[in-house]
């Protein structure tokens, strides 16, 4: 049933790597759905994120950063972002305001120009800026590049004119039926998020090239007891010294992912997780087809 005078849509978030896209995400959801980190690549899959309010319901989609790929796994996640812009109601581009427009910035523009629908530029970090008229030099450099629906310098960390965006998207939407019940805020399944926890924490302690060769799969997943919950989880690296890396000396590196992603996990799921990580080399999955598809990374999986 349509509502009078109700409106939806759908809604892309898109911009090269490190830019606040999840931070985003959350920010507007009210939850955190999309695992955040200063690493790239963090986001691999496009995550949906829906928002109900009494008088609309936007379905955002997060995109993984688009990026020079040096991997098979890099080109399917820069394909997954440009493929998540069609069908869309309205795009919104996102770069950061206290960073000069690059080359990154200006290869997602040049697809963007050929869209028909909406397009946002969001430029985002504002509270990371030393002198505030800094911004009008951004805006007028992406102003030369393209023409925009709107421009908004935000800060998806504090808030700062977050509503005012969301009350532009809202008036450009269509009207239309709500597509999700009130209470759904995403269509991925649990496991898949406790699965981007864990991932997430292993982001937050490594580094070089260690975040870029992680994934994690939930191998079990069930309640054992009114209010437990039991996980058995593998981190898969490429390479033998990564292993050594995640588990650390002594077992303490995976110790600390396990407490951390307990913390988070139980917060999600109402339950206490009793949470057991196993750690497997699959050398080279990144660039390796099968290896993508057994854990996930297939290119419609998306």
């Amino acid at each position: 049933m349509i509502l009078p005078n109700y409106k939806s849509g759908f809604v892309t978030i898109i911009g090269r790597p490190n830019v606040g896209k999840s931070t985003f995400l959350n920010r507007v959801i009210g939850h955190k759905i999309a695992i955040m980190s200063d690493k790239p690549q963090t986001t691999r899959n496009t995550i949906l994120g829906v928002l109900t309010t009494d008088e609309a319901q936007i379905i955002f989609t997060d995109t993984p950063g688009i990026h020079k790929p040096k991997s098979e796994l890099g080109n399917r996640l820069n394909e997954s972002s440009y493929n998540a812009i069609a069908g869309q109601d309205a795009i919104l581009f996102m770069a950061n305001a206290n960073e000069t427009l690059g080359p990154g910035d200006r290869m997602i523009l040049e697809r963007l120009k050929d869209v028909k629908r909406p397009v946002y530029l969001l430029l985002n970090k504002v509270d990371l800026l030393k002198n505030k008229s800094d911004i009008d030099r951004a805006i007028l450099s992406y102003m030369n590049e393209m023409k925009f629906e709107e421009i908004f310098p935000i800060s998806a960390k504090t808030g700062v004119n977050i509503d005012e965006l969301l009350k532009s998207i809202i008036n450009i939407l269509p009207e239309g039926p709500k597509f999700y019940p009130d209470d759904v805020i995403t269509d991925h399944p649990e496991r898949f998020i406790v699965s981007e926890i864990i991932r997430e924490k292993l982001l937050y302690f490594t580094n070089e090239e260690v975040p870029h060769s992680i994934a994690c799969v939930i191998d079990s997943m069930k309640q054992i007891e009114e209010g437990r919950v039991e996980i058995y989880a593998t981190i898969f690296v490429e390479r033998d010294s990564q292993k050594q890396i995640v588990i650390g000396k002594n077992g303490a590196m995976l110790k600390k992912v396990r407490e951390l992603s307990r913390r988070d996990i139980n917060r999600l799921l109402g339950s206490k997780a009793d949470l057991t990580l196993w750690v497997k080399v699959k050398k080279d999955w990144t660039n390796r087809p099968d290896y993508l598809k057994a854990l996930g990374y297939e290119k419609d999986s998306f």
